[in-house]
């Protein structure tokens, strides 16, 4: 049957009822040269499910993928190794069929594992409480520019140079409909520390500054040491921001409220996630007690029922369609569960020892690479402090080089030329990412088309 099954009278009363003579009125503001005139050239009209399975397995094909190719992109998004049984539990029925529950929340297995999940990104973050999770880490990070506005009173939100472009686009998109000002800046391969502004965010700090918005690590890899500048924003009255791309970085690198931060927020991707290029992913979001009422989508809580018994309830729920809409600090309608649950399941399997142990072998692989590389002739290391992730400089333009890797099997990187057209001062930078997946082979191969890139 068809999608819409509709009758030529149903058509034509639909189409009377809003006053419209025909289907293709409703297209008039449409100009006519954008309008198809007839089907799509060498694309068939019809075509058999096994046709269309073979027709799309083979352009799906012409894709290098991250199973098939040794891949050392990241950025944002990274290849971590994750259990079979991982999988297999969340594609239980009743975990599988609740995928986003829109409804408040009364299953009491669902309540009980986000509240788990909600334990577990607290610690990691160092931080009094998280929620249920959000969206991805971009909408995340401007969930907490908005939750800045409302603690703070002010508008104006410092987002660093080194903070995913990804995220300032988020940003900037969704503060158009707001009074917030968003100041960025373009970041600067500084050797040693890549992308860090720490010192021009705290001199730009004022009386109308509601929050600073760092990443850390940054985009360029960069570790920083948070707490001068957390330490300014609250002398100034406003709150800072920490952003994370890489969760398994929590294994290694000091937690974000141990430095001072106000609010965490970041992507949960790495944990227990598939890369999926573009989602579904997993937001996390986490601040102080102080500020909780203030945070953005649900949070569950443990409680006791009336005979005693440990329980779990719904316990802050600020999305408009819960509360007076004036009240509500989010129009986010719900959390990511599943991937959430698949996070909870990863990291409970881990462990606490597990995941510090996963942190130092991404570490170790990472500064294996990175010296192999740094050995070519005329190829820079910037990076000083490092997690998983670098940046190089390329004697020759970054963007054809790593195309020339892609030709010959080898995904060696994000040029930074492609998340930053036209900025002239990052063309020759690549940013690497090293995870616990990648062999030996792998890395060889990586080393062998970077010497034969670079000296094209």
């Amino acid at each position: 049957m068809r999608y819409l099954p509709l009758t030529a009278d149903d058509r034509a009363a639909m189409l009377g009822k809003i006053g419209a003579p025909s289907v293709d009125d409703l297209f008039r503001d449409v100009p006519a040269a954008a309008r198809l005139s007839g089907p799509v050239e060498g694309l068939p009209l019809h075509m058999s499910e096994m046709e269309v399975e073979r027709a799309l397995s083979a352009m799906a094909r012409k894709n290098l993928t991250a199973t098939h190719v040794p891949f050392f992109l990241g950025c944002g998004a990274y290849k971590h190794h994750v259990p079979a049984s991982v999988d297999h539990l969340i594609q239980r029925g009743e975990f599988l069929t609740s995928y986003t529950p829109y409804q408040p929340e009364i299953a009491q297995g669902t309540l009980q594992y986000l509240f788990e999940f909600q334990t577990q990104v607290a610690r990691l973050t160092g931080m009094d409480v998280a929620n249920a999770s959000m969206y991805d880490g971009s909408t995340a990070c401007v969930e907490a520019i908005f939750m800045a506005r409302r603690v703070t009173r002010r508008a104006k939100a410092l987002l660093s140079a080194g903070l995913h472009p990804h995220y300032v686009s988020v940003a900037k998109t969704l503060t158009h409909f707001t009074d917030d000002e968003v100041v960025t800046a373009v970041p600067v391969l500084t050797d040693g520390a890549p992308g860090d502004d720490i010192a021009a965010l705290i001199a730009a700090i004022d009386d109308e500054t509601s929050c600073v918005v760092v990443q850390n690590p940054n985009l360029f890899g960069h570790v920083a040491d948070l707490s001068e500048l957390a330490a300014r924003c609250h002398e100034k009255g406003a709150l800072l921001i920490a952003v994370v791309t890489e969760a398994v970085a929590f294994g290694a690198v000091r937690s974000p409220g141990a430095m001072g931060a106000d609010i965490v927020v970041g992507e949960g991707q790495s944990i227990g996630g598939g890369l999926s290029f573009g989602g579904p992913y997993l937001g996390l979001f986490a601040c102080n007690h102080k500020h909780v009422r203030q945070m953005p989508g649900r949070l569950c809580g443990e409680t006791v029922d009336a005979e005693g018994r440990r329980g779990f309830v719904l316990t802050l729920s600020t999305r408009e369609q819960h509360i007076r809409r004036e009240k509500a600090t989010s129009n986010i309608c719900t959390n990511s569960g599943l991937i959430s649950l698949a996070f909870t399941i990863h990291m409970s399997l881990l462990g606490e020892k597990g995941l510090r142990d996963l942190a130092a072998l991404n570490h170790a692989r990472a500064v294996q690479v990175a010296e192999r590389l740094a050995a070519i002739p005329d190829v820079d290391l910037l990076n000083g402090p490092f997690f998983n992730e670098f940046t190089l400089r390329l004697p020759v333009e970054a963007r054809p080089a790593i195309r020339r890797m892609a030709d010959a099997g080898v995904l060696g990187g994000v040029a930074l030329g492609r998340l930053y057209p036209g900025e002239a001062s990052l063309a020759n930078g690549v940013v690497v990412a090293v995870t616990e997946t990648q062999t030996d082979e792998d890395i060889d191969r990586l080393v062998a088309a970077y010497e034969e890139a670079v000296s094209c």
